[in-house]
């Protein structure tokens, strides 16, 4: 007559706890948030573009002398 069970348990490996790997560098610091690279982002975009006017009343400057 059949089993209605396997006789056998199934393998179950790695029953362990999933931890991430333990850096130093990083340690307490807060996961980066998508608002904060934009927002790093738009700062260095501004900053470029205050240089490229400051460059531009610069040359201009000089070339209405």
């Amino acid at each position: 007559m059949p089993r209605a069970l396997p006789a056998r348990r199934v393998a179950r490996h790695h029953l362990v706890l999933h931890r991430q790997p333990y850096r130093r560098d990083r340690a307490g610091a807060p996961p980066l948030r998508t608002s904060d690279l934009v927002l790093a982002l738009l700062g260095v975009v501004l900053l470029g573009g205050f240089a490229l006017l400051a460059a531009y009343a610069l040359t201009a400057g000089r070339l209405a002398l």
